[in-house]
C-alpha cells in the first residue's frame, strides 16, 4: 500500500514543506484521536481536483467508525470537503447510515497556507451523559484541532517517539494556565502515588509538587519534570522529561494548549516506566559484564601469544620456530576479534578493522629483504561474533599461505583480499 509521502508526491502539488508538516501531524495525531474517541482521516486535494484520503487512524479509547481502511479510496466529489476547503472554516455534519456518526471537518494549515483537511469521525452511539474524563478529553481534543486549523499544531521541531512516548491511556493531567491540576486520570494518579505523592493532585501546582519529591540517592538537583513543565507553559513548546522518586520512574510529556493564541494551560501525558528502566539497567549491566569478559579473554590470548613468541625465540630448530610463530598469528587473530567485541555495545563486529590488522600482521612474515604488500578492497561490513572469530582464522591462514608460497625466497609482490557482498551474503 502507498505511504502518505507516496500519495502526496504523486497525486498532489503540495511542496516538501507541506508534506513535512503533514507527516509531523500524523506522528502526533494519536493523541487527538484518543482524546476525541474518534477516527481521524487526512484528506488532500489532488491535481484532478478530487479528494484522496492519505492517512487514517483509529482511536484506542473507543470503537472505530470504519471497519476497513479508507486510505487511497478516492472521491470524485464531496460537497462537505469542498465547502470547508473553499471557506476555510470548521464544519460539523451528522449521518445515521450505517452508524450514527458526527463528522467534523477541520482545515489543516501550515503557517497561513491551507494544505489539507482533517475529518474527525465520532461514533455517537446511544445517548448518555459524559463523564468528567470524557468532558476533559473532548475539550482538549477540540482545542488541539483548533490549533491544527491555525497551523500551530503539531509544534515546529516536535519529533515524538511513537513507540516510547506516553499515550492518553497511560495517564493524563490537565493543567490550567498557572500550572495547577484541574483533572487527573486514574492512571495518572496511580503513577504519582508510586512517586510518593499521597495527597490529592486536584488543585495542586504540578511543578511545585514534583519539586518537593525526595531526590534519589546520587541526584543532587530537584526532579527535572518541574523545570520542563515551567518551560512548556512559559515558552509554549512541548517538553519531555523523566521524574524519578521512591524507586519509581515516570516519563512526562507536556503539551501547551494555545488555541487562538490564548494560553489555556497544558496537557501532561505520563507513563510509568519503572519496570522498563529497571530492565534497561539490567541489560546495561549484563552488556558491561560481557564486554569485560571479552576484554579479559583478549588479555589472556595476548598472554598466550607472548609466551609462544618467547618460546619460539629459545628454539634453534627452524621448523619448530615456524610452527610456534604460526600459532602466535592464529591466537592473535582471535584476540583481535575479542578486542573489537570488548569495545562494542553488542555481539556484532565491524570486521574491516579486524581484517586490516590481520593483513598487516601477515605481511610481516615475508622473507627478509622482501616486500609483500597486502591490501583489502571492499567491505566485510558488520558480522556476528560467531562468524567473525572463524573468519579471522581463515583469513589469517589464507593470507599467510599466500605470502609464504606465492612469494618465497625474498620475492616482492602484492596480495589483494576482495570482500564482495551480494544478495546471498559475503
Amino acid at each position: 500500500m502507498s505511504t502518505l509521502g507516496d500519495l502526496v508526491r504523486t497525486r498532489t502539488d503540495l511542496t516538501s514543506r507541506d508534506l513535512d508538516h503533514l507527516q509531523r501531524l500524523v506522528a502526533e495525531w494519536q493523541l487527538v484521536a484518543d482524546l476525541s474517541f474518534s477516527d481521524l482521516v487526512l484528506w488532500v486535494r489532488t491535481r484532478e481536483r478530487t479528494w484522496m484520503p492519505v492517512a487514517h487512524l483509529r482511536p484506542t479509547t473507543a470503537s472505530t467508525v470504519y471497519a476497513d481502511d479508507v486510505v487511497g479510496l478516492e472521491r470524485a466529489t464531496s460537497p462537505r470537503l469542498d465547502r470547508v476547503w473553499r471557506e476555510g472554516r470548521v464544519e460539523q455534519t451528522e449521518r445515521t447510515v450505517p452508524l450514527h456518526v458526527r463528522q467534523e471537518t477541520v482545515p489543516v494549515r501550515r503557517a497561513d497556507t491551507l494544505v489539507a483537511l482533517l475529518s474527525r469521525d465520532s461514533n455517537l452511539g446511544p445517548a448518555r451523559g459524559p463523564s468528567p474524563l470524557e468532558l476533559t478529553y473532548l475539550t482538549s481534543a477540540s482545542e488541539l484541532l483548533q490549533m491544527v486549523s491555525e497551523g500551530t499544531f503539531p509544534f515546529p521541531g516536535s519529533d515524538p517517539d511513537p513507540e516510547h512516548s506516553p499515550r492518553v491511556g497511560d495517564g493524563l493531567l490537565r493543567l490550567d494556565r498557572t500550572g495547577h491540576v484541574v483533572y487527573a486520570s486514574p492512571n495518572a494518579l496511580s503513577a504519582f502515588r508510586r512517586l510518593g505523592v499521597s495527597g490529592d493532585l486536584l488543585g495542586a501546582h504540578l511543578g511545585q509538587t514534583i519539586a518537593r519529591l525526595p531526590a534519589e540517592p546520587g541526584h543532587l538537583d530537584e526532579p527535572r519534570g518541574s523545570a520542563a513543565l515551567a518551560a512548556a507553559l512559559r515558552f509554549r513548546e512541548p517538553r519531555d522529561s523523566e521524574v524519578e522518586a521512591q524507586g519509581a520512574v515516570v516519563l512526562l510529556r507536556a503539551l501547551p494548549l494555545v488555541p487562538g493564541g490564548e494560553p489555556r494551560g497544558a496537557l501532561v501525558l505520563l507513563r510509568d516506566v519503572t519496570e522498563v528502566r529497571r530492565r534497561d539497567r539490567q541489560i546495561m549491566g549484563k552488556d558491561a559484564t560481557i564486554r569485560e569478559i571479552h576484554h579479559r579473554v583478549k588479555n589472556n590470548l595476548q598472554t598466550v601469544a607472548a609466551l609462544l613468541r618467547m618460546q619460539a625465540r629459545r628454539l634453534t630448530d627452524p621448523s619448530a620456530q615456524a610452527a610456534l610463530q604460526e600459532s602466535v598469528r592464529r591466537v592473535t587473530s582471535i584476540a583481535l576479534v575479542h578486542e573489537t567485541l570488548s569495545l562494542s555495545l553488542d555481539e556484532d563486529v565491524a570486521f574491516d578493522g579486524v581484517a586490516d590488522k590481520v593483513l598487516s600482521m601477515c605481511a610481516d612474515i615475508a622473507s627478509a629483504g622482501a616486500t609483500v604488500e597486502v591490501q583489502r578492497s571492499g567491505s566485510f561490513g558488520t558480522l556476528p561474533a560467531e562468524v567473525a572469530t572463524p573468519l579471522s582464522m581463515v583469513l589469517t591462514e589464507l593470507v599467510q599461505n599466500a605470502v609464504e608460497h606465492a612469494y618465497p625466497d625474498g620475492r616482492t609482490g602484492r596480495i589483494e583480499v576482495a570482500a564482495v557482498r551480494d544478495r546471498d551474503g559475503l
